[in-house]
């Protein structure tokens, strides 16, 4: 059993499903928005796309630039952290990063990753400063992208990351990122609902 266990990573079509689309629908993103700036007339189409997107990003509501900023920093964590683990199963350091023990025990990044996510998630419930919930929502979503990078550990209670069994933490990650990037799909559509359907029923005057 534990032989079986301990298996060579071998990705199933799942799992490669899931990253092709993730990929492809990022891919889809930039290259729709090029594409436009090239059909206004732009000659710098590439960096015009990028200043669409910055000012995109501050003249959206609060809630939304937050969710942003959550999924962002969380994609990004875990993409580093595998990147950086599949480096130090060859070498001893990669760059800043090494293998932390203490005593017989190897401290994994989920244990960070919980902290993180704990002392960022407390604090923006302590504040309740709205300002704050877009700076917050980095660490927080650095937290959720190291814990969730280890999520299959976490169930198996056993160190099965480089396994076919570690391959369920890749799975729960893209999903989160599915379900993260769905959800601010959705508060868009529906914040553009509200300033057409709501909007005109708040300016009608009920004297």
């Amino acid at each position: 059993m534990r032989r079986s266990r301990r298996r060579s990573l071998a990705p199933g079509r799942g799992t490669l499903a899931l990253g092709a689309l993730a990929t492809a629908a990022l891919v889809a993103v930039v290259a729709g928005e090029v594409r436009r700036a090239r059909r206004s007339g732009s000659e710098e189409a590439v960096a015009d796309a990028a200043r669409v997107a910055r000012a995109g990003y501050r003249d959206v509501p609060t809630r939304e630039n937050s969710l942003f900023n959550l999924l962002t920093s969380f994609s990004s964590t875990f993409l580093i952290a595998r990147t950086i683990t599949y480096a130090l199963r060859t070498r001893r350091t990669v760059g800043p990063f090494r293998a932390v023990r203490v005593g017989d025990h190897h401290i994994h990044h989920y244990v960070p990753g919980i902290v993180i996510a704990l002392v960022s998630g407390a604090t923006a419930i302590l504040t309740r400063d709205e300002n704050l919930e877009p700076v917050l929502a980095v660490p927080f979503g650095i937290g959720m992208g190291l814990t969730l990078d280890e999520s299959a550990m976490l169930l198996e209670l056993e160190d099965v990351y480089w396994t076919r069994e570690g391959l369920l933490s890749v799975q729960i990650t893209l999903t989160v990122m599915a379900i993260l990037g769905a959800l601010a799909l959705g508060l868009r559509f529906l914040r553009r609902g509200e300033e057409i359907v709501l909007a005109p029923a708040e300016r009608v005057d009920p004297t």
